[in-house]
């Protein structure tokens, strides 16, 4: 059976070699340093500047029809991301690199999220730029929505059926609607100078 390709996106042109290092979101599941690296069938939940927070989710075959109307009823994608409002221009001017890598030494972490990892020293195959970040979405059966704030959609697809990940979600404004005046604080709870 033929392994499937695996990726490693990064902001990062020149990297020749990836070294295993502390899973620092895996403690007490994964006790030594790792290289990760993600499906080809996920690599769209990747394909954002790395600190962009973001809701992903699909149906898989436990999901309720109720959560499939909830979430999914008006939509013709297989896969579906919420990033935040604010991110839009640094997806349009941010440039990543996709590394391939051969899958010889990884083993499967998270069928859901697309993990693979290795304790290996890592040679990526080859890398590619993606200089067009929504375009190569699009091209991936994915719906992009644009939102405020995705902090209360996280928290509404983490306690469904869905198959899911919340990525970089410290980095999420919560917003507060007061009076009809909003309040966007960062992802501290404090308030956001600026806005």
């Amino acid at each position: 059976m033929k392994k499937e390709k695996l990726f490693h996106i990064s902001e990062d042109p020149k990297i020749k070699i990836f070294e295993p290092l502390p899973a620092a979101f895996y403690t007490g599941v994964i006790t030594r340093d790792v290289v990760f690296a993600i499906s080809e069938k996920m690599l769209h939940n990747y394909l954002l500047p790395r600190n962009c927070p973001r809701v992903t989710w699909y149906a898989g075959p436990e999901t309720t029809e109720t959560d499939k109307k909830k979430f999914l009823e008006l939509s013709t994608a297989e896969y579906v991301i919420a990033v935040e409002s604010k991110w839009l221009l640094p997806i349009q001017r941010t440039t990543l690199y996709c590394y391939e890598f051969s899958p010889q030494s990884f083993s499967l972490l998270d069928e859901c999220a697309g993990y693979y990892i290795s304790n290996e020293t890592i040679v990526p195959l080859s890398a590619r730029p993606v200089y067009n970040i929504m375009e190569e979405m699009l091209k991936r059966n994915v719906e992009l929505r644009f939102m405020p704030s995705i902090i209360e959609l996280g928290e509404s697809v983490k306690h469904s059926s869905l198959k899911f990940s919340l990525i970089r979600m410290q980095n999420a404004q919560t917003m507060i609607v007061k009076r009809n005046e909003i309040i966007h604080l960062n992802g501290n709870g404090r308030a956001n100078p600026g806005y």
